[in-house]
């Protein structure tokens, strides 16, 4: 059978009825489901198959409602997801329920899977990214593109991007101090300049303006982007510095630019301004944005809250919230959270820790399309340094802090523009 028809087939599949007393299949997302990252896999399963599903705001943790057919029912056995079969009379109780206009809740029509790329080295190590670690496993494919393919324009191509732990300002993370000695710093450190060379660019901090840049036309254009940890500050602060050079001798091969700080271009950014950047090259910090020092409570005090928003007339960051409880155990990254003072006014802050003051989830149009910010690196793993281990995520299958991801992987297939060519 060709790969055509094999389509065809499950298609038919996922539309014939199973049970005939049997319109729809429930997949609660509250305390309830045994396996939350698995549940979103699935929805994206069944988006993949061209079924459109919708997307309970609200109800129940956020749940999905999903036509109902055998072979759903068989995928949602075999990864192990909490669902129930729901009658035509109960769905119809539900939707009632939700369109209550007193009741903070709205029903979301998923049309079509986005498709997905992480920009991500391909030495990268087993601790570097969350988002890769829960993409695989909740069985949601993606692709993995880098610098050459950026440049080369193949973004388009693309309706979501998540920058793998990145440090688009060309100072290597600023690992210098701590880790210049070891191989594998060497080794990207070789592999960065390679690749600058041979796409034209004199310096590795060249090549990641250029990237950043083609990155926010993706964005403008209608993309949907979404990063974590460093990728997020480093990001902004690299298209900060457009008109200047802010890396060192041992990062590129020269000084920074004398007084650069006076070249810094707030207006090209998409979350931060007025923020001073670090000048000390062995220091590990890019600037006074990040909120990782301010972290001196105990490790169980530290949690960040979602806001609540109205499902009704902000579905946007509502869809993005979703969660089975609005307290989230705190964790550390490079970068680990944002202080406010220094996030634009236009942007809209979903999450915080209210004993910092701090901002942690962070959201914004562009153009055509949006942007999230994430602070933190491992929602499972409180420091997650260097040489870890990888999060085995068999042992959180109910995170609340990884589910924040998933829910930007399927915001996109609820979004209806029209992307710009």
């Amino acid at each position: 059978m060709t790969k055509y028809l094999s389509k065809i087939y499950i298609f038919f599949l996922l539309l014939s009825p199973y049970r005939s007393n049997a319109s729809a299949i429930l997949v609660p997302m509250d305390e309830t489901q045994v396996n939350h990252l698995k549940a979103y896999g699935v929805a994206y399963w069944v988006l993949e198959n061209e079924v459109v599903m919708e997307w309970l705001l609200n109800y129940r943790g956020g749940s999905f409602l999903i036509p109902h057919s055998k072979l759903i029912e068989e995928k949602l056995v075999l990864t192990g997801v909490s669902y129930a079969i729901v009658p035509d009379q109960k769905v119809q109780q539900i939707k009632s329920q939700i369109s209550d206009p007193e009741v903070n809740m709205e029903v979301v029509q998923l049309e079509k899977a986005p498709k997905i790329a992480v920009y991500t080295p391909k030495g990268k190590q087993p601790w570097d990214d969350a988002v890769t670690m829960v993409l695989t496993y909740a069985e949601i494919p993606y692709d993995e593109i880098y610098d050459s393919a950026v440049v080369m324009g193949l973004l388009p191509d693309y309706d979501w991007l998540h920058l793998h732990h990145e440090d688009f300002t060309g100072q290597y993370g600023k690992f210098y101090a701590n880790y210049h000695n070891t191989s594998w710093y060497q080794q990207q450190v070789k592999d960065n300049e390679q690749t600058a060379a041979g796409l034209g660019f004199s310096k590795v901090s060249e090549l990641k303006l250029d990237v950043a840049i083609k990155i926010k036309e993706f964005v403008a254009g209608g993309g949907f982007l979404f990063t974590m940890c460093s990728g997020t500050d480093s990001y902004d602060i690299a298209l900060s510095a457009e008109n200047t050079d802010i890396c060192e001798h041992m990062y590129d091969h020269d000084p920074a630019e004398p007084n650069f700080q006076s070249k810094i271009d707030y207006t090209k950014t998409l979350a931060f301004t007025d923020f001073t950047i670090v000048k000390d090259p062995l220091e590990y910090e890019y600037s006074d944005i990040d909120g990782t020092r301010d972290h001196r409570m105990p490790e169980n005090q530290d949690k960040f809250f979602l806001f609540e928003f109205s499902a009704k007339w902000d579905i946007v960051p509502t869809m993005l919230c979703q969660n089975h409880t609005m307290e989230i155990d705190g964790f550390m990254g490079q970068t680990t959270d944002f202080r406010k003072e220094f996030i634009k006014p236009d942007v809209l802050i979903m999450g915080e820790n209210k004993a910092l003051g701090t901002a942690r989830y962070l959201h914004g149009e562009f153009g055509e399309g949006t942007w999230t910010f994430y602070g933190g690196h491992d929602p499972e793993d409180y420091k997650h340094l260097v040489g870890d281990p990888p999060t085995d995520l068999n042992l959180h299958p109910n995170s609340p802090g990884y589910r924040l991801i998933l829910n930007n992987v399927l915001f996109p297939a609820a979004k209806k523009k029209k992307r710009k060519t």
